[in-house]
């Protein structure tokens, strides 16, 4: 087991995935996180999905207004991370087919 994926972790990964309704899931992470939290969160997968798209690093940060230091981290995991990301991706993209 990698250091990271603790008891704790699991069981939020767990609780996540119990969650069967987005508004619910909304709520959940509004309770989890402060409102500064989910506005790193979510634009960082922002960051992803520009990085899909093959937007420019420069434009990313400017549409995101993240650094393009934090961008290029992101797109390191993206394309050498767990592989998160990318079954993320494939599934919302096999969802629009």
């Amino acid at each position: 087991m990698n250091k990271w994926r603790t008891k704790k972790l699991k069981n939020l990964a767990a609780a996540i995935l119990s969650i069967n309704s987005q508004a619910v899931l909304e709520n959940f992470l509004r309770d989890l996180c402060t409102i500064e939290e989910l506005e790193e969160i979510s634009s960082r997968w922002e960051v992803v999905l520009l990085l899909s798209k093959g937007e420019s690093y420069r434009v990313i940060a400017q549409k995101t207004k993240v650094s393009t230091t934090t961008v290029t981290r992101i797109a390191q995991w993206l394309n050498a991370g767990e592989g998160g990301y990318k079954a993320v991706l494939d599934s919302l993209l096999s969802e629009k087919k």
